[in-house]
């Protein structure tokens, strides 16, 4: 189903004069789609920021290789993101499986 405008309705919307209705409505690229921090700020205030594997490495002093091959299977708490399967940390979950460990003895 299709609807024409005619020229009275374009000019009542405020959309006739401006071929680009985003910045009509005064919308910025960046408070339009989706992105963690503006969408859940609760859960990134309780998890602590998202990181990937390179910064869960650095954290740990270890390589990017020893977080998939050891920490991983040991229980570092992930989840997989996205289609690619992109491994996605949470700063405070990696400190408390770290100290976690530490009670434990480690590994």
């Amino acid at each position: 189903m299709t609807t024409e405008w005619n020229a009275e309705e374009m000019r009542m919307s405020g959309f006739a004069d401006n071929p680009n209705p985003a910045e009509t409505l005064a919308l910025s690229a960046d408070s339009l789609g989706q992105r963690y921090p503006q969408h859940y700020p609760q859960a990134q205030d309780s998890l602590g920021e998202p990181l990937g594997v390179r910064e869960v490495a650095e954290l740990l002093g270890c390589s990017d290789w020893t977080v998939r091959h050891r920490h991983l299977p040991h229980g570092l708490p992930h989840f997989r993101s996205g289609p690619s399967g992109k491994l996605v940390f949470f700063r405070r979950q990696v400190i408390a499986w770290i100290l976690n460990q530490q009670r434990k003895g480690g590994r």
